[in-house]
C-alpha cells in the first residue's frame, strides 16, 4: 500500500520549455481535472517560490482555488512559506479554499531557504523558527472562528473551514528542529532528508502522538514509460534544468539536500532523483511499499513538453495505479 502525490510548480523556463506560462497553467488544470475523474485517492501539491525568472508558481492557493472548481475528489495541498506571509490572510484564503473544495484543502507549511526570497520579504533567516511557531499557532486559533489575540490585536477569521477542527497541517523542513516542530505543532511531516523521519517519529512518541509522515520514495520523481531509454532522452533537458536550479538555491543557503549541480544527463539519471521506469519495474517494487511510502509524480517539470507529460501520466494511471493498493497519507 502507498499513496500518490502529484507535484505542480508551473514554471516555463525560456530556452527549455516549448510552452508559454499560460499553456503550463492550462495543462496543469486539464491534468488535475482528468485525474480527478479516475477515482484514485491522491493529493495534488501546488508549490511556492518567488521572483524566479522561470516564473515558478508564487501563488499556490490561487491555482488550487481554480482546481477546486473543476474537481470533486482529489486532495488539494498548498505549499505556504509561512514566514513570508501574514498568517491571518493565509487562514482566510485556506478557509475559502476549503469551502470551495468542500473540505479537500491541506497546507504544507515551510520555512523557506532561498536567500533572495528572504531578502525580498524582509525575513531574517534566524527568525524562521519563531515565525513558524507563531504562524502555526495563529492558524489554529483563526480556524476556530472565535475571537483571539494576534500580536496584541483582537482578531476573528470567518468563514470557518469545512474540515474541523482545521484543514490538515503538514509541515516540511530539512533540519532536526523542523522535524521536532512538526511533531509538536503539525498533523504530519514531509522532510527534505529521510533521516529526519526518525527524529520526527521519536518526538511524536515522546508526545504521545501518532506519527504521520512521508516515508520512502522508491521511485522518487517517477515517470512511467514503456520505453525508458527513449523517454529519458526527451526528459533529460527538463530534469537537468530543474536539478541545477534547486542546487543553486540550496548552495546559496548552504543547505545540504537532495539536489546537486550536474551537466551530464547520464550522471543525473544515475543519481536516482528522476526515475523513468516501466510498469513492470514499478509493480515489482510496489508490494514492498508501506502505507506512508509515496509515488511522487512531477508531470510538468520545467514546463515539460505537453505530449510527453501526458504520456507519463497515462501510463502510470492506466498500467500501474489500478494494480496497487492506494491510500492517502
Amino acid at each position: 500500500m502507498a499513496y500518490i502525490a502529484i507535484k505542480y510548480d508551473c514554471r516555463a523556463p525560456a530556452g527549455v520549455s516549448p510552452m508559454s506560462l499560460g499553456d503550463v497553467y492550462d495543462t496543469a488544470l486539464e491534468q488535475v481535472a482528468w485525474m480527478d475523474t479516475l477515482g484514485f485517492p491522491l493529493t495534488i501539491n501546488f508549490c511556492e517560490h518567488h521572483g524566479s525568472v522561470d516564473d515558478y508558481l508564487p501563488s499556490p492557493i490561487a491555482l488550487a482555488t481554480a482546481a477546486a472548481r473543476i474537481t470533486r475528489n482529489v486532495r488539494l495541498q498548498v505549499n505556504v512559506i509561512l514566514p513570508f506571509h501574514d498568517p491571518l490572510r493565509i487562514a482566510e484564503d485556506v478557509a475559502v479554499l476549503d469551502r470551495l473544495s468542500n473540505g479537500r484543502a491541506e497546507v504544507l507549511l515551510l520555512g523557506g531557504y532561498v536567500p533572495e526570497e528572504m531578502a525580498m520579504f524582509g525575513v531574517d533567516p534566524k527568525q524562521r523558527g519563531p515565525l513558524m511557531e507563531e504562524g502555526v499557532t495563529t492558524l489554529k486559533q483563526a480556524w476556530t472562528g472565535d475571537v483571539f489575540q494576534y500580536r496584541g490585536r483582537p482578531c476573528r477569521i470567518r468563514p470557518r473551514p469545512v474540515q474541523q477542527p482545521q484543514p490538515p497541517i503538514f509541515m516540511g523542513g530539512t533540519s532536526a528542529p523542523a522535524a521536532r516542530r512538526a511533531a509538536r505543532l503539525g498533523d504530519a511531516f514531509i522532510g527534505g532528508l529521510p533521516e529526519l523521519n526518525d527524529i520526527y517519529v521519536a518526538e511524536c512518541q515522546a508526545l504521545g502522538k501518532t506519527p504521520r509522515y512521508q516515508g520512502r520514495m522508491p521511485f522518487s520523481y517517477l515517470f512511467a514509460s514503456e520505453n525508458p531509454d527513449l523517454t529519458w532522452q526527451g526528459l533529460a533537458p527538463y530534469c537537468l534544468y530543474e536539478t541545477n536550479t534547486y542546487a543553486r538555491w540550496q548552495a546559496g543557503a548552504s543547505l545540504d539536500a537532495m539536489f546537486q549541480e550536474v551537466t551530464d544527463a547520464d550522471a543525473l539519471r544515475a543519481m536516482g532523483i528522476y526515475q523513468v521506469a516501466t510498469p513492470e519495474q514499478v509493480l515489482e517494487v510496489a508490494p514492498t511499499m508501506a502505507a506512508n511510502d509515496a509515488f511522487v509524480l512531477h508531470p510538468l517539470m520545467s514546463g515539460l513538453e505537453k505530449d510527453l507529460s501526458w504520456e507519463g501520466l497515462r501510463v502510470f494511471f492506466d498500467r500501474i495505479a489500478p494494480r496497487v493498493k492506494l491510500n492517502l497519507i
